[in-house]
């Protein structure tokens, strides 16, 4: 017996198992992707690390650029640094993907150099970088991984949203991540600026049914606050739309480190802004979970029609109980019946798996009788688990 649940959906990866994939991701030189090539010899600033390693190579079409981004992690300019400096690895979150300072501890090298204890070492599949180019990006980090690139003379501007405005996402997000163009003055980010908010089911904002969603914490990286970070860990966020702001008009607003407020009037292109401070950032996103594969059609024909309705078991005109599960016959001799054995507990509880006498009867936790399939072996769990959910969603035909 197998189940018949629907693929599993990938684990999160960490953002830098895929950062150096130089093979997968590479668009080929940097003339194939349209940016200029790379220097011969990386001198060990930000600037040549962007354009000599992350643009080429990384950010590029189908890889770590635009929408569609793994993990969300865009290596583009405008949001590498910020994404990497001072932010703790997802592979081992007790190091930072760059500790400036301390390259040994930083995850960025581990993987680089093959020493990190989870994962493969990058580029995954192809040849490790040139030792020189390893070299550079040790002593920037070792030299404090500073931006050494102009600040922006506008004022505060947001950059990126993860996940990305408009997304249709299979799963609730743990976090969400806002890149900005200037470092934050951190101690205006916050539940009063940086705000969540759920329609109530309805795809509308602005009516009695809206949803504020009180995040776990909201935080920024101590060395370098190009980001805010919305921790949703913990949190059950059903399927609905969700719309993200940051504030920067009002009571309590995002400020820049030279107080200038956020610039946030966001038309559906970045960097937000219409080039004057003050506006604030709005973006949605809707959670939509796919189907879990555990339908009645999945079940009868994986489980009861193989398993239960069978001759002299559960199938014909006197099946035990009276429980006919032949194909047909099944919906309408379980949902919503009293069982015989425990005529207080239906048969299937739509809404309702624990009391459901079905589901005590196949994990043998039922007060009477022997645990089905009777005279086998007990059904594989994932295969209960199917059952679950299928009675969990409501039990429908």
């Amino acid at each position: 017996m197998h189940s018949f649940r629907s693929p599993a959906r990938p684990q999160t990866l960490s953002t830098l198992i895929p950062l150096f994939a130089l093979t997968a991701c590479s668009g080929g030189s940097g003339g194939a992707t349209g940016n200029p090539p790379p220097p011969t010899v990386i001198n060990p600033i930000f600037s040549e690390i962007q354009a000599g390693v992350f643009t080429p190579t990384c950010a590029t079409s189908g890889c770590h650029q635009g929408a569609g981004a793994p993990q969300g992690l865009r290596l583009d300019e405008a949001n590498s640094f910020a994404l990497l400096v001072d932010v703790d690895s997802s592979q081992v979150p007790s190091i930072k993907r760059v500790a400036p300072g301390d390259p040994d501890n930083s995850y960025l090298i581990q993987k680089i150099e093959g020493t990190a204890g989870v994962g493969q070492r990058m580029p995954l599949n192809g040849s490790p970088l040139p030792q020189a180019t390893i070299g550079a990006i040790r002593q920037w980090i070792t030299n404090g991984a500073l931006d050494d690139r102009a600040p922006s003379s506008a004022p505060i501007r947001v950059t990126s949203l993860s996940p990305v405005p408009g997304a249709s996402i299979a799963a609730a997000p743990a976090e969400i991540i806002a890149m900005f163009d200037r470092e934050l003055d951190a101690s205006t980010v916050n539940a009063m600026t940086f705000l969540l908010t759920a329609s109530g089911g309805d795809g509308a904002f602005g009516d009695a049914n809206d949803v504020p969603i009180t995040a776990t914490a909201i935080t920024t990286p101590a060395m370098t606050p190009m980001s805010a970070t919305m921790d949703l860990s913990g949190l059950t966020l059903p399927d609905d739309t969700y719309r993200v702001q940051l504030l920067g008009d009002g009571a309590s607003i995002i400020l820049d480190i030279d107080a200038n407020a956020l610039d946030g009037e966001f038309s559906g292109s970045f960097p937000s802004g219409d080039g004057t401070q003050g506006g604030d950032f709005e973006a949605t996103f809707v959670v939509d979970s796919p189907a879990s594969g555990a339908t009645l059609a999945a079940i009868q024909s994986n489980v009861f029609t193989p398993t239960c309705a069978t001759s002299g078991c559960h199938s014909g005109g006197t099946p035990p109980q009276g429980l006919n599960l032949e194909d047909g016959n099944a919906f309408a001799n379980l949902v919503n019946v009293a069982s015989t054995q425990v005529p207080s507990l239906s048969r299937v509880s739509p809404g309702d798996p624990d009391n459901s006498y079905l589901i005590q009867k196949l994990e043998g936790t039922a007060a009477v009788g022997n645990r089905m399939p009777f005279g086998g072996a007990p059904l594989d769990q994932a295969v209960i688990d199917d059952i679950r959910q299928w009675i969990a969603d409501g039990a429908n035909p």
